[in-house]
């Protein structure tokens, strides 16, 4: 169901941000409801990605290319994972990013 769901793309989203951000780095989880509507917000203090690959980081097998050149398994399908499951909700997903900066990752549901 929905909890499952939800459970799902917090994994993938905070998978990530762990697999790209280096030894000493920080990690953030925040989630918050607001207006009939579920806010989660994942950000980190890693590699960041390249603002020519942000409008690709939603699609099958893209990775880009300093995901690419650390030594970090994946499959490129995580992100597109979270925003199937984000429209099949209604919902809708968005990143900032800053290379050697870090991400952030803002997810919206309606509360159902």
């Amino acid at each position: 169901g929905f909890e499952d769901s939800l459970e799902r793309m917090v994994m993938n989203l905070v998978s990530n941000a762990v697999k790209y951000t280096p030894g000493g780095g920080a990690v953030a989880v925040k989630a918050w409801s607001e207006a009939n509507q579920i806010n989660l917000e994942v950000s980190d203090t890693g590699i960041g990605i390249p603002e020519d690959a942000l409008s690709r980081v939603f699609t099958e097998f893209y990775r880009a290319r300093n995901a690419r050149s650390l030594d970090v398994e994946g499959t490129g399908l995580g992100l597109v994972l979270v925003k199937d499951v984000a429209e099949q909700h209604g919902g809708q997903i968005a990143v900032r990013s800053q290379v050697g900066e870090g991400s952030t990752f803002n997810v919206i549901l309606p509360q159902e």
